[in-house]
């Protein structure tokens, strides 16, 4: 693991499970197990530099 790779983490708690996304030292803590996951996959894309798109290919170059 480098200090770019995201992290999923379960924890629990003496009030319940948290789910814990790192990023080298930086942590965010959520309630909410799809919210974490959402948050983790979407921070892991941006980190990678790949576009997101809903129509495949929109991002490429058109051709002269």
């Amino acid at each position: 693991m480098n200090g770019q790779d995201v992290l999923l983490e379960r924890m629990e708690k003496p009030d319940g499970v948290r789910w814990c996304v790192r990023l080298g030292k930086r942590t965010l803590m959520f309630d909410d197990e799809s919210a974490a996951r959402a948050f983790a996959a979407q921070l892991h894309m941006r980190l990678k530099g790949d576009k997101l798109s809903l129509v495949p290919g929109i991002a490429a170059e058109p051709d002269p």
